[in-house]
């Protein structure tokens, strides 16, 4: 290989200790899993810093009651609808641990050195003293998580007994002979379960004593272990999931209970799409405004069913069509640029209506029901983005009968050159934040955008041809 290769695990920096008596030297301190946490959200609190990169629409409303619940060391569980981003908010927490950690080297459950807890490590630490050999592990591996599912056994989670073990000649009783699930494989991390309702309720009761008593067990074995952890679980609203239930004890036994929400204005809807869309071509920023006024109708729409909620996916895979829907039409005109322009976003309702639950009574309508919502949502961004300015140079253009013609067909070029010059085109690319000199494309994007707007305002005329191209007249 030419490059060097990317390292998945992280390297530990030169010059840490590789005993326990070089760690003492140091002066190293032990602290818990939610020590660490609430000192270095405290840290950053402090300084300004930000604690949870990447989580938008939370500032003032889900993120102050994580805080909160860091700061008290309660284990947690948050509630929301599909898509409100439960867990990129979970997955985060892990970058509030320490960056490095020490642990005994070759303990698979993470042991610090101070405080081992299975009796191998605690025999180890007793016959090799200060000479006992440590380890680091990055925070990126102190996450671990669980998707609930209905086939998820208490041997996944908890562990059970190994029988390659036994079969090697250990004694049954032996608690050596256990193979650790994956809770207390993130021992001195954080722990999350995806869609907890889903896990059987005979299952969830193994998780009781993680919670409370802070140690798992394993079939007949008398083992305590003392994990240290914050256990952190995702689930829906219990009148929208119908799979399974939170059981009671378990709820009584999370410190906080949290509900997440969708973006709450315009304003975070659009920067969640600029955020997470991967986008091949350029949508300029009043078809993103459209395609997010789109969803929170979709969203407010007493056609869609609002217990299953319009997960924000629906609108960042609607950004990344109608890019797509661009790149499309550059390749087939043999256009240099992507631009998308309106005439892209009719491919959504089609292709997206699967993202949404409809009433019971709206069978056969999805494609209706959201195209006439973006109709709405394009007619609301017309006149929030361009109120007040002149267009009739645009209304003038098919006075005398003339016809433009569009489509995600049309290149850009040659709507263009049927348009020609324009009074009051320039303020309405400012308007559209397209700026002084716009490509083609933008230009183009800008136009489709006011002859929609017009059309949807009933100030011209559209027909759609059966080869999918646009007709606008007076």
């Amino acid at each position: 290989m030419t490059e060097a290769t990317i390292a998945i695990t992280p390297v530990p920096p030169a010059g840490l200790p590789g005993t326990v008596g070089e760690l003492r030297a140091t002066g190293h301190e032990f602290r818990t899993v939610k020590e660490e946490l609430r000192a270095n959200l405290l840290t950053r609190l402090r300084s300004g810093e930000p604690r949870f990169p990447g989580i938008v629409g939370y500032e003032d409303t889900v993120l102050p009651e994580v805080e909160r619940a860091l700061l008290a060391g309660h284990d947690m569980v948050l509630l929301g609808e599909r898509g409100q981003g439960k867990t990129r908010l979970i997955r985060a927490l892990g970058g509030l641990l320490d960056e490095w950690t020490p642990y005994i080297t070759g303990s698979e459950l993470h042991e610090h050195p101070y405080h081992p807890i299975t009796p191998a490590a605690r025999r180890q630490a007793d016959q090799q003293g200060d000479a006992l050999a440590i380890s680091w592990l990055h925070r990126s591996e102190r996450y671990g998580e669980k998707l609930a599912t209905p086939d998820t056994s208490v041997g996944d989670l908890i562990g059970d007994v190994d029988p390659i073990k036994v079969a090697e000649g250990r004694a049954l009783g032996d608690p050596e002979t256990i193979h650790f699930g994956l809770v207390p494989r993130t021992n001195r991390g954080v722990f999350a379960v995806n869609e907890l309702p889903d896990l059987a309720e005979r299952i969830q009761v193994a998780l009781l004593n993680v919670l409370e008593e802070r140690d798992i067990q394993v079939r007949g074995y008398q083992l305590r272990l003392p994990l240290d952890l914050l256990l952190v679980a995702s689930a829906n609203p219990e009148d929208y999931t119908n799979r399974g239930r939170i059981i009671t004890p378990l709820k009584d036994r999370f410190g906080a209970e949290i509900r997440t929400h969708y973006p709450v204005d315009l304003e975070l809807e659009t920067a969640l799409i600029r955020q997470e869309a991967e986008l091949v071509a350029d949508v300029p920023e009043h078809l993103v405004e459209v395609l997010g006024r789109f969803t929170r109708a979709v969203r407010e729409s007493p056609s869609v069913d609002s217990r299953s909620g319009v997960s924000a996916r629906f609108a960042i895979a609607a950004a990344e069509t109608v890019a797509a829907s661009a790149l499309r039409r550059s390749g087939l005109r043999g256009e240099r640029e992507a631009v998308a322009r309106i005439c892209d976003a009719v491919s959504v309702t089609s292709t997206l209506r699967g993202k949404v639950e409809f009433e019971s009574g709206e069978e056969g309508r999805e494609v209706e029901i959201l195209s006439h919502l973006l109709r709405v949502a394009t007619a609301e961004t017309f006149r929030a983005r361009l109120a007040g300015l002149d267009l009739s140079g645009f209304t003038a253009l098919v006075a005398e009968g003339a016809i433009i013609e569009t489509g995600d067909l049309v290149g850009a070029e040659e709507l263009l050159g049927q348009i020609g010059t324009v009074p009051g085109l320039a303020k309405v690319l400012d308007r559209l934040g397209l700026g002084d000199a716009p490509s083609p494309g933008q230009a183009a994007s800008g136009i489709e955008f006011v002859l929609e707007g017009l059309h949807l305002t009933r100030r011209l005329a559209k027909e759609l041809t059966d080869d999918g191209r646009t007709l606008y007249g007076s």
